[in-house]
């Protein structure tokens, strides 16, 4: 029997050093989980803040779109006004002078008087 009880405290042995060396890994396994548990939260907080930021980001963003879309409408409406105004005066321009020159046209075209045909 001392050689089954030889035999038998070797595999008590072995049994107790996989127990062992099963628990030494679990403890690591936890510490890992930890590790990660504690990544993923800070992650998470992240995420928020990340959120959160882009939120007043996108506020602004849309804020400054409309501002801009307004001074675009503004400029386009002042250079067309600016156009018309240009346009208008130089049709008034255009006008005197044409004026001037019918004036000039009509003289040129009256009749000649009777004084000067006498002579």
């Amino acid at each position: 029997m001392t050689q089954q009880a030889a035999a038998l405290q070797t595999y008590n042995n072995e049994l107790v050093k996989c127990i062992e060396d099963l628990c030494t890994k679990r403890e690591e396994l936890n510490r890992q989980i930890k590790l990660e548990d504690e990544e993923k939260d800070q992650l998470q907080h992240d995420i928020r803040v990340l959120t959160e930021k882009l939120s007043r980001v996108n506020e602004s963003l849309a804020q400054r779109l409309a501002a801009r879309a307004t001074f675009d409408r503004t400029i386009a409406e002042t250079e067309a006004a600016y156009t018309k105004v240009c346009i208008l005066e130089s049709s008034q321009s255009l006008l005197s002078v044409l004026k001037q020159e019918a004036g000039h046209l009509s003289k040129a075209t009256e009749p000649r008087r009777k004084e000067h045909q006498l002579q």
